[in-house]
């Protein structure tokens, strides 16, 4: 018997190789070269169709619904938005609410038509939200009582007006939005219970709108299709199957159906894609809140027999703390995954010695690449705690200098990505997908990164101008324009400082010409920016701001002096 314990290299050529079911096979995607799963299914309603069972699905509170129950509830919403709202192939509907199961029944029914799924970010403001929605050209708002109140609050002006039918999610307070309960039953008792239409979509065919922070602006409408999405998914299982694979036994199948707590926004990327979507193939088990609560997670962890899950290192440090302090027993919890922004090493470790079987895991990924790019976890996460992990068999990476020249092992340049689930591009953005692709296929980052003589991938530093607070990416652009309207701001530049629950803050530094009261310059701001965006760290100084001989301001600088006065490490 051969002691040879193979590669990661070595188990993916055997996962992916001709007639096994990760079989990967040349293919295209918007006409770029890629490899793609020969035996992925061909669309998200393909997924869900075929995921069809009387397993437990999704639980939120004491609601619970089994996977064929969803299915036929999304065909109930599928026949009402082709029915009575005409909703055709390639037409935008909006999702906006809290974690309620609807959001999920919701993006069923929509991409199961063809129809194309926006993901609005909950937080926005009035005025955010009426930009995503005139963006996209949404025919269809789905929103809870929150979001319906922020809608009837948008300004609508000749230039600028949202033209959007509303369906009102566990709420009846608004008369011009029918709720989808009572819709829905009106629609049994014309028709009784439907199946999901025929009308259906294409593997290439767009399938979601999720908006991302850019560092300066409105936020972008990234453009999946199908195969892209599919890409990611399958992608994340290889990953599982070649982690298993390099174990020196195989474990014991689990006593319990797998199951995750969704402590993440479904429009994230983290959120719809790893933690839901991932879901249906390996009948994964569902268990959502109203909000974070680490004291509720705990108690659901033991109660619901979870298995997984993954959040943003603000949360999981949160839960270590509360595992710490309580008795309750967490040793179903196998695997604690991360994304969004980076964790300390030391949060690493304790992951390990808090939960009795559970093991570190993270990745890095974006969504532009419907979050997949790298991954790691386990053992492998422990010795290399620094590192987002080693690229999907789908994707490749690339690190170039200023020129565009590709880099050594270990040197320092702009992190580039291509690969199956690559996106179409921004919506309505000609100019930005300029920006982001280059020749062959490649996507810039904006990271600044290396990899090591093992492809490991380190991201070291940020191109482009952003603040990841939580995983939320904040443009900082935007949050000075807003800073510069205050009559008494002369000058603004913000950065990101360094955060050991939330990975980053908001810092600002100012120009004054007379000094503003912290509480004067937060309400100025909770007019104008959503509330995790306004900075958390602010010094003002009532003298310029330092600026290079062309006039740049120095922000590089003013980050670190923010940090040396905050005592924190860059």
């Amino acid at each position: 018997m051969s002691d040879h314990q193979p590669s990661r290299a070595e188990v993916l050529a055997t996962l992916t190789a001709p007639g096994q079911p990760f079989e990967l096979v040349a293919s295209t995607v918007y006409g770029r070269e890629c490899r793609f799963f020969k035996h992925a299914p061909q669309t998200l309603r393909d997924l869900f169709a075929d995921n069809v069972s009387d397993l437990d699905f999704l639980v939120y509170e004491d609601e619970r619904l089994t996977f064929a129950e969803a299915y036929l509830k999304s065909a109930q919403i599928a026949q009402l938005l082709v029915r009575q709202y005409g909703i055709t192939k390639g037409d935008r509907v909006a999702i906006s609410m809290r974690n309620y199961p609807e959001w999920v029944l919701s993006f069923m029914a929509v991409t199961s038509i063809g129809g194309i799924a926006v993901a609005m970010n909950s937080l926005w403001r009035p005025d955010e939200m009426a930009y995503g929605l005139i963006d996209s050209g949404a025919k269809v708002l789905l929103a809870d009582d929150e979001r319906l109140s922020r809608f009837s609050q948008i300004e609508n002006t000749p230039e600028s007006r949202v033209d959007v039918q509303t369906i009102a999610i566990r709420t009846g307070a608004f008369p011009d939005s029918p709720e989808l309960s009572l819709l829905l039953e009106k629609q049994a008792d014309e028709h009784g219970v439907l199946d999901m239409p025929q009308q259906r979509p294409e593997a290439e065919d767009d399938a979601t709108i999720l908006y991302t922070s850019g560092s300066t602006g409105h936020p972008k409408g990234v453009v999946s299709c199908h195969k892209n999405i599919l890409a990611a998914l399958m992608s994340w299982e290889l990953d599982q199957a070649s982690a298993i694979a390099m174990l020196p036994e195989a474990p014991l199948p689990p006593p319990h159906q797998a199951a995750t707590l969704l402590a993440v926004p479904l429009f994230h990327a983290t959120g719809s894609h790893a933690v839901y979507l991932a879901s249906y193939r390996s009948q994964r088990k569902i268990v959502s809140m109203y909000k974070w609560d680490a004291a509720l997670a705990a108690q659901l962890i033991e109660v619901e027999k979870i298995s997984s899950f993954i959040a943003p290192a603000a949360m999981t440090g949160d839960l270590v703390q509360e595992a710490a302090r309580t008795q309750r027993d967490l040793s179903t919890l196998a695997s604690v995954g991360g994304g969004g922004a980076p964790r300390a090493p030391e949060q690493v470790r304790n992951i390990e010695k808090t939960f009795a079987n559970a093991l570190p895991g993270t990745g890095w990924g974006m969504t532009e690449t419907n979050a997949i790019g790298t991954g790691i976890g386990g053992m492998d996460y422990l010795e290399h705690p620094e590192s987002s992990g080693r690229c999907s068999a789908v994707m490749e990476l690339k690190v170039i200098d200023d020129q565009g020249n590709a880099l050594a092992a270990g040197e320092r340049g702009e992190l580039l990505i291509r690969g199956a689930a690559v996106f179409r591009g921004y919506w309505n953005r000609p100019d930005a997908n300029e920006e982001t692709f280059l020749p062959g296929g490649w996507m810039r980052t904006g990271d600044v990164a290396y990899l090591d003589d093992e492809g490991y991938l380190y991201i070291v530093d940020r191109i482009k101008d952003l603040v990841i607070r939580g995983g939320e990416n904040i443009g900082c652009g935007e949050v000075e324009a807003a800073l510069l309207e205050h009559p008494l701001v002369q000058e603004a530049s913000v950065y990101a400082v360094p955060d050991q629950r939330l990975g980053e803050e908001v810092g600002t530094t100012l120009y004054v010409s007379s000094s503003v009261t912290e509480n004067e310059l937060s309400g100025f701001l909770q007019e104008r920016l959503a509330k995790f965006k306004i900075p958390r760290y602010v010094h003002q100084q009532q003298t310029p701001l330092p600026r290079t001989a062309s006039g740049k301001i120095l922000k590089r600088d003013l980050r670190e002096e923010a940090c040396q006065r905050l005592g924190l490490t860059q």
